[in-house]
């Protein structure tokens, strides 16, 4: 079986907007570079960037609760550290991650945009090689478009694709074809990934990534029809390299 990649995304801080790439450079047991990079920390627990460990994503600000998220577009430079947030397609505020004054800024934005939603000050926090994902592990995400299509069949309704916030977008797959790929190995180029288990979906799908309106129930529609919640899978890089948009990926 051989498909080829559509899509591929990073989201340099957790619930903020994807970043469309042409290429990312993929390393063994990591995800693609500056993926869940940062989180606006809101919980009650602590996070500890000397000693940082995997927390539940209700700790931070994230779509599944703050829909408004989506309303933002959001760009992270990797050279200079920026990121730089657009609403309706102006700039409302630029900061620099790696500087103190630089979180600040974002800091500010996000507990004035949020509002009285928040019930303290979001802290923008990281930690030398830790991902905020909504598991444990350092995977990359996975969706085959075909899945995607066959939803819509049961929605009777277009869905956003990046609703479900993948990494990888594959075209030309069967409908829910990458269920059966747990356990085995993709090829992309010289890269091996190997699939390691499938993505329970959360409310965070009901979103529209556009309008950041809640306007479907994703997990009771897969629920339903199917008898699950779950749409992608994530894999665990075996094998390093450079995966590109067209790139063909076998399975083993």
């Amino acid at each position: 079986m051989s498909f080829t990649i559509a899509r591929l995304h990073r989201y340099p801080v957790k619930g903020l907007s994807p970043e469309a790439l042409t290429r990312a450079e993929l390393s063994p047991g990591e995800a693609l570079p500056n993926d869940r990079r940062f989180a606006l920390h809101v919980g009650n627990v602590p996070f500890d960037p000397a000693s940082p460990s995997w927390m539940p994503k209700t700790n931070f600000l994230m779509l599944m609760r703050d829909e408004r998220l989506a309303k933002l577009r959001t760009h992270y430079d990797d050279a200079s550290g920026v990121l730089t947030i657009q609403r309706d397609g102006k700039s409302v505020a630029r900061g620099n991650l790696g500087e103190p004054h630089g979180r600040l800024v974002i800091e500010q934005f996000f507990s004035a945009f949020m509002g009285a939603e928040l019930r303290r000050m979001p802290k923008l926090v990281e930690a030398p090689g830790h991902m905020f994902s909504d598991v444990a592990a350092k995977l990359v995400s996975i969706i085959g478009l075909g899945s995607v299509k066959d939803l819509e069949r049961v929605t009777r309704s277009p869905v956003d694709p990046l609703r479900f916030r993948a990494n990888v977008y594959l075209a030309d797959t069967p409908a829910w074809t990458e269920f059966d790929w747990i356990g085995r190995t993709l090829t992309i180029g010289s890269t091996s990934l190997r699939a390691v288990k499938r993505i329970r979906r959360c409310a965070a799908t009901n979103v529209d990534p556009t309008t950041a309106a809640r306007d479907m129930n994703i997990p009771r529609s897969l629920q339903d029809a199917f008898g699950h919640t779950d749409c992608g899978i994530y894999a665990e890089v075996i094998a390093g390299g450079t995966i590109s948009l067209g790139d063909p990926v076998s399975i083993a």
